[in-house]
């Protein structure tokens, strides 16, 4: 996989390094945001086998600094378009920037977000649909959209609400705008752990998670995310009659049989998997 504005690794066996790389502060043009959504959904049928993935910044003192300001001056100040013909197409933009933004959401594979530096604005949205949130402790984060004259609308009004537990304080971020620490973020619900130190910290320790992940069933660990996410959107009745579905296929995967044994010989070693999508 290739990329112009991220960097791409392989640092250990299944596991994926995403790095943000648009200089000089991750600012998110129509560029940017469309190669963001492209690499993720391009995981979904990669012959690689990759089983997790760590989503971070190249540049140690920002993750993000939201959206490219150049692309939202002229945004709806056109006049040789009527207002009704002028709102469909702001819409598609929306609706395209949501979509790209929500590609870890889609993705099989689980995405960890190691937070760190300046995360603002377009960058909470981008945590916000990943998997799992670690963030070092040097980093200041702000639901910026306000500031700019708009309500954040590229994921994490919705997201929040769905993944934090303190709805209050949800609020209060998002209608005053104010910067806040990792310390406020792991208090929010955003982030489940907060690493000492910078990027070099939290990005370690988010491949040691990976690196775990990775080394289980990929049928298991994809089908876990899956039925986690419909259980978010769906009773408990329906995730459950979703469940049955979906192992009434999965426990037919060899995975099982493996892990059985595995656990029966007290192995320390973790069984060989086939890859999620092996090569026909």
């Amino acid at each position: 996989m290739t990329s112009k504005y991220i960097k791409i690794s392989n640092p250990t066996p299944h596991v994926l390094l995403l790095e943000l790389n648009r200089q000089p502060v991750n600012a998110f043009n129509t560029e940017f945001w469309k190669e963001y959504g492209c690499t993720f959904d391009a995981l979904s049928t990669h012959p690689d086998d990759i089983r997790a993935v760590v989503l971070s910044s190249a540049f140690p003192k920002v993750f993000s600094a939201g959206i490219d300001f150049q692309g939202l001056i002229n945004l709806g100040s056109s006049n040789t378009i009527d207002p009704a013909r002028r709102a469909l197409l702001i819409r598609d933009d929306i609706l395209d920037i949501q979509h790209a933004v929500s590609a870890p959401e889609r993705c099989p594979i689980p995405v960890i977000a190691a937070a760190h530096g300046l995360v603002i604005g377009l960058g909470i949205d981008i945590i916000s649909a990943c998997d799992v949130r670690y963030t070092a402790s040097d980093a200041k984060f702000s639901i910026k959209e306000v500031d700019m004259g708009l309500a954040a609308d590229a994921g994490t009004l919705g997201y929040l609400q769905k993944i934090t537990g303190n709805k209050s304080l949800v609020h209060e971020l998002a209608y005053t705008a104010r910067m806040f620490s990792s310390d406020e973020a792991e208090k929010l619900g955003l982030v489940s752990r907060v690493v000492q130190g910078g990027r070099d910290a939290v990005v370690a320790a988010a491949l040691q998670l990976a690196r775990d992940i990775a080394s289980k069933s990929p049928v298991a660990v994809s089908g876990t995310k899956r039925l986690l996410l419909h259980a978010r959107d769906h009773s408990v009745a329906e995730n459950l009659e979703y469940t049955a579905t979906w192992n009434s296929a999965a426990l037919q995967a060899m995975d099982l049989q493996q892990s059985v044994k595995a656990g029966m010989a007290k192995s320390k070693e973790s069984p060989k998997f086939l890859p999620l999508r092996p090569k026909l």
